[in-house]
């Protein structure tokens, strides 16, 4: 502030009336470099003194912005420097696309400290009115004579879903939140507006009959992914998790196998990584029935490898590969694992509900309860006996008989 002689320190900035209120300005470097006045406001001189000394203090630390970005700008920042180094490549696909194709045409040429809550709502309104096969010109990228909708005139109000409308302001809020850690911002305003809940489709899982129905036809098929439907079925692992097997993952001797890898699509690229946290990895025990179906896998797979001669790649030592040794595409099994259920005649249900028919699998396959009570991850066997009292014994056995028959008598 001004001294008792009326005069200021070079660069220290002066406090004066402006607009009702009062501002006051410090010299400080840009991250760019350069020197400039940057400016604080408030409604009484003491308001403005404090920030005045604040930014002298930001000043002396190091680079200062004079402008305050956009929105889109913001997020360019965000979406390279924390979420790409520090979160799950399927993350940063997810954030990236919410960004491009939904977030900054709307609201990129805002200014991060003047987004509001009503900006956010307006927003999201907007967002279920307007097509995303004009916005993205979807129609326009394909051949002229292949045009049929939008391009042609003819809107085909292609609105955006409620899972995208959450996924859109769920990438908003999670910017918004570095950008209050970074105080760049007070408050997360996308973290004020509620959005409606998608709803679930509830899809009944298979029972342990039609499960045993669709593994018996894998066995009279020989199908070469017969072992991947055994454990998605008896173990309940995910899809990533099946893919990601290795065989140095399998103990054929203890009859345990570690779960701790996964495949993922990631954009243009196929990844085999970790699992999402530590506490997924685990050590499952394999009853009979997979360990069978693991051996006639490897037996396929050699078949596979001395059939494709050079050709084979066996980059990862994946147990469930095509049949030149490549990792299989995810969305490929999910595809798979629907032909197989039309082909056995049952209904198609997604590949992801296979991991409630599991519990009644195992007590048809005659599992020990403390070694089912490892396999469902249960804390209490007395959940694991419930799930045992429930299933009926004898028509989940007889449904199953065929199966182990067709594998030799395995479990």
């Amino acid at each position: 502030m001004v001294g008792m002689s009326g005069k200021r320190g070079n660069g220290e900035g002066s406090i004066y009336p402006y607009k009702n209120s009062f501002a006051a300005y410090a010299w400080v470097t840009t991250p760019d470099g350069k020197k400039k006045r940057k400016y604080v406001y408030g409604k009484t001189r003491e308001d403005v003194h404090d920030k005045w000394i604040k930014l002298h203090a930001e000043a002396k630390k190091g680079p200062v912005a004079t402008r305050h970005r956009t929105l889109s700008a913001f997020l360019a920042y965000w979406l390279e420097s924390i979420v790409k180094p520090n979160l799950a490549p399927l993350s940063y696909v997810s954030y990236e696309g919410c960004v491009r194709l939904y977030i900054a045409p709307h609201l990129g040429t805002k200014r991060l400290d003047k987004l509001t809550v009503r900006d956010v709502r307006e927003w999201l309104t907007k967002l279920t009115t307007t097509c995303q096969c004009c916005a993205q010109g979807k129609d326009a990228k394909r051949a002229p004579s292949r045009r049929r909708c939008c391009a042609a005139g003819e809107c085909c109000e292609a609105f955006a879903s409620r899972r995208v409308i959450q996924a859109a302001r769920d990438a908003l809020r999670a910017a918004l939140t570095h950008a209050v850690a970074e105080e760049e911002i007070g408050k997360n305003v996308a973290a004020l507006v509620k959005v409606p809940k998608p709803r679930r489709r509830r899809i009944k899982p298979w029972s342990a009959v039609e499960a045993g129905q669709f593994l018996a036809d894998g066995v009279t098929r020989e199908d070469p992914l017969l072992a991947a439907w055994v454990l998605v079925l008896c173990l309940g692992l995910r899809r990533g998790e099946v893919l990601g097997l290795t065989w140095k993952s399998i103990d054929f001797e203890a009859g345990e196998l570690y779960v701790d890898h996964q495949i993922q699509r990631a954009g243009r690229q196929i990844l085999h990584r970790e699992t999402k946290t530590e506490e997924s990895d685990d050590f499952l025990p394999l009853p009979a029935l997979c360990l069978k179906a693991l051996r006639m896998r490897r037996a396929q797979q050699f078949g596979d490898r001395k059939a494709s001669g050079d050709l084979w790649q066996d980059g990862h030592g994946l147990v469930f590969t095509t049949k030149y040794g490549t990792p299989i595409e995810p969305g490929n099994l999910t595809r798979m694992f629907a032909l197989r259920a039309r082909r056995a005649g049952l209904r198609v249900i997604p590949l992801r509900n296979t991991r409630h028919t599991c519990s009644s699998l195992l007590v048809a396959l005659g599992v020990h309860p403390k070694v089912a009570q490892r396999i469902l991850r249960h804390s209490q066997i007395s959940m694991t006996m419930e799930v045992y009292a429930e299933a009926s014994e004898e028509a989940v056995r007889s449904a199953l008989g065929q199966l182990s028959e067709a594998m030799g008598g395995a479990g």
